[in-house]
Order: structure tokens, then sequence, then C-alpha cells
């Protein structure tokens, strides 16, 4: 398939696994936490509260009921144990103070409370620094005062410490766990977008996990192995085109040193088909040349109008880069691509324009263009084109199977649209190469 390049939305989501991992880890100890705090709230702070609040309403009505009952004379003192053991405050002296209207969760409960053991409602006043509660005990109207802050409830403080630190710690945690997973998962992808399978490569280490060994070790088998494979291929490739050259050298003296007398179609007919079995042999060594060729730096620009100087027909070439602009390439590879580009243009197509951006290289034609469902098939080797390509042009039929193996070969992509003129525009894109 030909390598494009994705359009797809961020609104898909975020790609990378150890994003997905830490959000999903992320939501689920968040909403761990968050029951956590309800189900401590329900089931510990909400009850203890209210034993809190029934017990202190009991020490309220309990002290009204002692100060009552106490002679007048030993009530002073009565007032200031109490002050001193239980910081509560009591008074027969009625204070015009407002009605509180603040709302407290304790002083709340603690109203519920005194309603129910005293049968009546209780009011409760707000104080510069305490609450009165006015407690009605025999003939007195007795006014007692507390802490607004006394054991009152502190969820809001409990669900940012429960949250907060809890859901930091299971985040920190989780944050290693898959790092520690995502981390050669990581490798194995780099690795794997790297390899060509035309130099060696660094072996992935084979640490950790049961399971991330054996997929890096699967790996480092796998990729030496193809490899292997691909350099034998390239070292058959070149022997047996290298070798085929003598006896159509052979071939073509012993036409040569035929008689006049032989039909002069019929040794057309064999220079043909001569000319045609060279032209296979030419590209399979091209290819070879250029699949195990390292890279070089390069003028862009220069090397560009170099290949197609080459060729007879006139071809326009334009720029958006300085003629400074280097890259680093493969460059008997990457004059292979061009010249079959700019050959298939010419064949099918007649003018062509070569255009020279930032990392990428454009060829386009005037032609009859590619159908889109047709823009992968055509870089299989021998596929033509029988509606919108001639069929009738020259040529191995290996041009643009070679493109796109070279391409893959130096991590090149190859991209096919519609040109302008409204023919065929093919992009070659050699990544960010440029200098």
């Amino acid at each position: 398939m030909i390598p494009q390049r994705s359009n797809l939305s961020v609104l898909n989501g975020p790609s990378s696994l150890l994003v997905r991992t830490n959000l999903t880890l992320g939501f689920s100890s968040m909403l761990m936490v968050v029951v956590s705090t309800i189900a401590l709230y329900a089931f510990v702070i909400d009850p203890i509260a209210e034993r809190s609040a029934d017990d202190e309403a009991a020490l309220l009505v309990l002290s009204c009921q002692t100060w009552v009952e106490l002679p007048p004379e030993a009530r002073p003192y009565f007032e200031l144990e109490l002050a001193q053991n239980h910081d509560l405050i009591i008074s027969e002296a009625i204070m015009d103070l407002p009605v509180l209207d603040r709302f407290l969760p304790y002083t709340a409960l603690l109203q519920d409370k005194l309603r129910d053991r005293l049968d009546m409602d209780v009011r409760m006043l707000d104080g510069d620094d305490l609450v009165w509660v006015v407690v009605p005990m025999a003939d007195y109207d007795l006014q007692v005062g507390l802490s607004p802050d006394r054991r009152d409830i502190q969820f809001l403080y409990v669900a940012i410490v429960i949250v907060g630190l809890g859901a930091a710690i299971v985040f920190l945690t989780s944050l290693l766990i898959v790092r520690r997973i995502a981390r050669p998962l990581v490798k194995v992808a780099n690795q794997a977008e790297q390899f060509r399978g035309i130099e060696d490569i660094e072996p992935l280490p084979e640490t950790g996990p049961r399971e991330l060994v054996s997929l890096a070790r699967n790996f480092n088998t796998m990729a030496s192995e193809i490899s292997l494979l691909l350099a034998n291929r390239t070292t058959l490739m070149a022997g047996i085109s290298h070798d085929l050259r003598t006896p159509l050298t052979r071939m073509r003296l012993a036409l040569a040193l035929l008689p006049n007398t032989v039909d002069a179609k019929l040794v057309a007919r064999f220079e043909s088909n001569l000319e045609t079995m060279d032209e296979l042999i030419r590209d399979a060594l091209h290819f070879a040349k250029g699949a195990g060729e390292l890279a070089q730096e390069i003028a862009v620009v220069e090397f560009v109008k170099g290949v197609v100087a080459t060729f007879d027909q006139s071809i326009t070439v334009s720029a958006d880069v300085s003629t400074n602009a280097s890259a680093l390439v493969a460059p008997n590879a990457f004059a292979r691509v061009l010249t079959n580009l700019v050959s298939n243009g010419i064949n099918h197509g007649g003018d062509v324009t070569v255009h020279i951006a930032a990392g990428e290289i454009s060829v386009s034609d005037n032609g009859p263009g590619i159908a889109k469902e047709s823009r992968t098939e055509i870089f299989q080797p021998f596929f033509r084109l029988e509606t919108s390509r001639s069929v009738t042009t020259g040529g191995s039929g290996l041009g643009l199977a070679i493109v796109q193996q070279l391409c893959q070969a130096h991590g090149w992509e190859i991209e096919i649209d519609d040109a302008i003129t409204g023919g065929a525009k093919f992009t070659l894109i050699y990544a960010s190469a440029m200098v």
C-alpha cells in the first residue's frame, strides 16, 4: 500500500498507549476515590457526627437541669466547672442576640437532637464568638454558649484529602507501572518503524516481564531473518542480472553477424526483445544498487536539476527552497525514484513539471490522470492501466514498483493526487531531511 499522511482529528483521542492507559487508570482511580469518600461520609462521618451531636445535646440538657437544681450560691462554681472542663458557658441573663441564620452542619444537628430531647423547638442565637442555645428549663430560659466550630463536620477537608492525596498516590503508582510496561512497547514500535531490512539495527533489550522478553526476542529474531532474507534477495537479483549481461551481449553479436539474407523484420523483432530484456536487467540492477545504499548529504535543487537534465524533453523545474538547501538521502536510489517518476510522466502525460518544496518533491503531468481506485495497484510489478493510460508505450512495467520498493527501503513516502493540469501528481516525501 502507499503510505499516506493521516488527516484524522485529535478528536479521536490520544494515540499513545501510555496516555490512554494513564487516563483510564486516572479515571478509575478518581471514581474509586469518589465512591470511597461517599461511603466514608455515609457510614463513618455522618454516624459519628450524629452521635456527637446527641451527646452534646444530652450534656446541655443535663447541665441546665443540674444548674436549676443547685442552690443559687453553688451555681457560679458549676458554671466555672462547665467552662473549664466542657467549654460551655451557661447564663440565666437573656442577651438580645440575632437568630442564627448561618448554616453550620454541626449546630443544625445539635438543634435537631435538642428538639428530640426537649420535645420543643429550640432557638439558636448568633453571638460574636459563640453560638447561644436557649434552653427552657423549669421557670428559666437558660442560654448556653458553645463554639460554632466545636466538633464541626469537616467533610470538605476530608474529601479534599482523600481525593487529592489518594488520587495522586494512585495516579503516580499507575504511572510508574504503565511506564514500565509502555516503555518497552514504545521501543518496539520505534524499532519497527525504523526497520527497513537493509541494515542491522540495535537489538531490543530482552529484559522485563516474561511477555515483553518474549516480544523483544521474537522481534529481534524476525528483524535478523528479514535482513538476511532481503540481503540474499538483493544479492541474488544483482548476481543474476549481472550474469545475464554476457549471454545478451553474445546474442547481440550473433544478430550483428547474421547474413544479409535473413529477414530484416525478424532481426528487428529479436533486437526489440533483447532491448526489453536488457531494460529489465538494468532496472533490477538499479534496484539492487539502490536498496542497500547508505544516505549522504546532497544539494537538493542542483541534484534534481541534474537528474532532469538527462532527459531530452523540456521539463519545468521550480523550487520553494533555497539553492543551498541540502538533504540526507541515498543519492542513487533518490535519482532512480526521480528518474522513474519523470519517465512515467513523459511516457503517459507529455508535459512534466517538477516542484521542489521543503522535504518533498512533486512530479506532475498533463495526462489523463489515475483513478483513485487504481492508485494502489499501479505500484504492483507489471500492472498496467488499460483505460486511463496508454498500453502501447514501452517499458518493463517495473518503474513504479521500483519507486515504491526504494521508498520503503529508505523510509520515504510516495503519494498520488490529481494535478492542476488534469493529469497525475506524484509527491515524493523524503521526511524532514532538509538542512
